[in-house]
C-alpha cells in the first residue's frame, strides 16, 4: 500500500522562513514523503532553495496560479493535483519535529485523521506553551477543540477515506473548517498528545489588532453557522460540543482586548483556557 504523505506548503514572500521549515521536512524519520511547495508571490523557490544547499527530487515546485491568492486556494492546487494516499499541512514558516510523519503514519493505521499537540513559538522559535499536549487519545468532532484549543494546521489524512478543500471565502478559521469536512466521513481522529508540529505565532496573531479580531469573529460565527444549519452532517451531539467551544471563543474573542492591554503579551490561548475549565461537554 503506498504510505506516502504530500506535505503540502503555500508560500507567501517566505524567504525568511523557508529553509528552516524545509530542513524540517529533510529532517523527518519517516522518508516517504513528498513537499509540494506551492509559491503563491511568482518567488523561485527551487532557485532559492539551491543556492542554501538544499535540493531533493521529493520536492515539488508549484504557483498558485497568480499572486496574493491566499493559502486556501493555494493548498487547493496541490490538494486537487495529488495521488498520494496520505497528505499533510505544513506552514511556511512552520517546523515538524523529526518524528512527526512517523507518528502520524503509524497512527493512519487505525484512522483517517491524526493530529498533534503543537509547540507554540515565537517567529524566533522561542517556546511560548504547549496546545493539546498530554496522553494520545481518540476524539470525536464535538471533543477535538476540548482538547486542541487554537490552531488546527497539524493535520495529516488518509485521502482514501475523507477529503475536503479549503475554503477560501474564509479569512481565518480554515484549518477547523477543514477538518469539520474531514470528520463527515470519518467518525473518529486519533490525536497525538506529544507536540511534533512547531507552530509559529506572528506578532499579528498576538495583537489582537482590529482586523485579525473582526475576522476571527467572523469566520467563528460562520462556522457555528454551518454547524447550526447541519452543513457538515454531524450528530447532534458532536454539532454541540462544537458549537459550545466556538461560543465559549466568541466570548473569549470580545474580551480579549481589554484582557491584553491589562495583561500585555497575554496568549489568546491562555485567555481562553480558563473560560474553557469546567464547562466541557459531556462525553468529550
Amino acid at each position: 500500500m503506498d504510505q506516502t504523505v504530500a506535505i503540502i506548503t503555500p508560500a507567501w514572500k517566505a524567504e525568511d522562513t523557508i529553509v528552516t521549515t524545509v530542513q524540517s521536512v529533510l529532517a523527518q524519520t519517516y522518508p516517504d514523503w513528498q513537499l509540494w511547495l506551492i509559491a503563491d508571490d511568482g518567488a523561485d523557490y527551487e532557485a532559492f532553495l539551491a543556492n542554501a544547499g538544499i535540493s531533493d527530487t521529493r520536492i515539488r515546485y508549484l504557483s498558485s496560479g497568480g499572486t496574493g491568492r491566499g493559502a486556501s486556494n493555494t493548498r487547493n492546487v496541490a490538494l486537487d493535483q495529488l495521488q498520494t494516499s496520505y497528505a499533510a499541512i505544513l506552514d511556511a514558516d512552520d517546523r515538524l519535529k523529526p518524528q512527526k510523519l512517523e507518528r502520524a503514519v503509524a497512527a493512519l493505521s487505525g484512522h483517517a485523521i491524526v493530529t498533534t499537540a503543537l509547540d507554540v513559538m515565537t517567529d524566533r522559535f522561542a517556546h511560548l506553551r504547549y496546545v493539546g499536549d498530554g496522553p494520545d487519545r481518540e476524539l470525536m468532532p464535538g471533543g477535538h477543540k476540548w482538547v486542541s484549543l487554537s490552531m488546527d494546521s497539524m493535520l495529516v489524512w488518509d485521502r482514501r477515506k475523507t477529503d475536503g478543500r479549503y475554503d477560501a471565502t474564509m479569512s481565518n478559521m480554515t484549518d477547523l473548517e477543514f477538518l469539520l469536512q474531514l470528520y463527515r466521513t470519518a467518525p473518529t481522529s486519533m490525536h497525538l498528545g506529544t507536540p511534533l508540529h512547531d507552530y509559529v505565532k506572528r506578532s499579528t496573531s498576538m495583537s489582537n489588532g482590529a482586523n485579525v479580531a473582526a475576522g476571527m469573529i467572523a469566520s467563528k460565527t460562520e462556522i457555528l453557522r454551518r454547524l447550526q444549519t447541519g452543513h457538515y452532517g454531524l450528530p447532534q451531539n458532536e454539532v454541540d460540543g462544537v458549537a459550545a467551544f466556538l461560543t465559549i471563543s466568541l466570548e473569549a474573542e470580545a474580551l480579549y482586548g481589554a484582557a491584553l492591554a491589562a495583561q500585555p503579551g497575554l496568549l489568546f490561548e491562555d485567555h481562553l483556557q480558563p473560560m474553557l475549565a469546567g464547562k466541557e461537554k459531556g462525553g468529550h
